[in-house]
């Protein structure tokens, strides 16, 4: 489906597992040619959180930053490359304001290095929009993006490269990530994706229309501030009421059977988030950011059940 080899494929408990093998799988095997590593103010915090990892045992990291429209700086990116930097990691699509990143260019760019590897987390774009994995050497993705079962996560590694393996204990489907994968859960994979693939301009262009409509709506409100930017993909409205907590709107919802997030599910609820205040600088839009998931299965009534009841909370907030 991807247009990858069978053994180019390794199969873990899912997008967190995947990307803990790859920043820290090239770490440990690439060490000897250089300390460096780059990664995107806009990543899951499973790629901040092992690169952090690898910071601890002498690694450097630095932070390319993104531009008014959530598009990371490649001139920046040409700058911070070094001699010793072996891993550059830029997810395709982040889970929170569904910007996609050009990782087609990025990736014609790194075969420049033939020392650096490049990773790419794809959580967010397999199975929702066309994304070419050719100039790609790590790949990360999970099912239930699409569909597919929870529990389950891939990562597509390159021939030409070798990684560290994090769970040791010999052969199964490969070398690089011992224990016998579900088989059930290989098979849904597949059959997910064939199915994601095979729909996927037909339920792009239905979200697209419902993303067009919800933002119209929600630009109404004065104090709305929507954080998308022309290059996100339609599946995620990001939006902030200025002054409100984040919090506050998600418990409101609540009360109406409604459900949205304020963040991704795997940071503090809590605090400011970290992608929104990277885009817009506002600590403030940050502290209020909500998100809001659609989908080829959100129906009109819907979104008029979720106006009726915006309206009605807006007000009393």
């Amino acid at each position: 489906n991807l247009n990858v080899l069978d053994k180019e494929i390794i199969y873990t408990s899912g997008a967190t597992e995947s990307n803990n093998l790859a920043i820290k799988g090239v770490c440990e095997r690439y060490k000897n040619r250089g300390k460096h590593i780059i990664i995107s103010s806009l990543e899951h915090n499973s790629i901040i959180a092992a690169s952090t990892a690898m910071q601890e045992l002498g690694f450097e990291i630095d932070l390319i930053d993104v531009n008014k429209d959530g598009l990371i700086d490649i001139e920046q990116l040409k700058s911070l490359i070094r001699d010793d930097t072996i891993l550059v990691s830029i997810c395709a699509v982040d889970s929170e304001i569904g910007i996609r990143q050009p990782i087609e260019e990025i990736g014609k760019l790194l075969k420049n290095y033939p020392n650096i590897i490049f990773h790419s987390d794809a959580t967010g774009a397999i199975g929702r929009i066309n994304i070419d994995l050719e100039n790609i050497d790590l790949i990360t993705f999970t099912p239930h993006k699409f569909y597919g079962l929870n529990g389950m996560g891939v990562l597509i590694k390159k021939e030409n490269v070798s990684l560290k393996p994090q769970i040791n204990g010999g052969r199964s489907t490969t070398v690089f990530r011992s224990g016998t994968p579900v088989l059930a859960n290989v098979v849904s994979t597949d059959l997910a994706l064939e199915i994601a693939l095979n729909e996927l301009d037909k339920r792009l262009e239905y979200v697209y229309n419902l993303n067009n409509e919800m933002i119209e709506f929600l630009k109404k409100y004065p104090k709305v501030h929507i954080n998308n930017t022309e290059n996100s993909i339609p599946y995620i409205i990001n939006f902030s009421i200025k002054g409100i907590k984040s919090m506050n709107v998600i418990k409101k919802l609540e009360e109406h059977n409604i459900y949205i997030s304020a963040k991704i599910s795997c940071c503090p609820v809590e605090t400011p988030s970290k992608l929104i205040y990277a885009l817009t600088k506002d600590k403030g839009l940050a502290s209020s950011s909500l998100r809001l998931s659609i989908c080829h299965l959100t129906k009109k009534e819907d979104l008029k059940t979720f106006y009726d009841v915006f309206d009605k909370i807006y007000g009393d907030l």
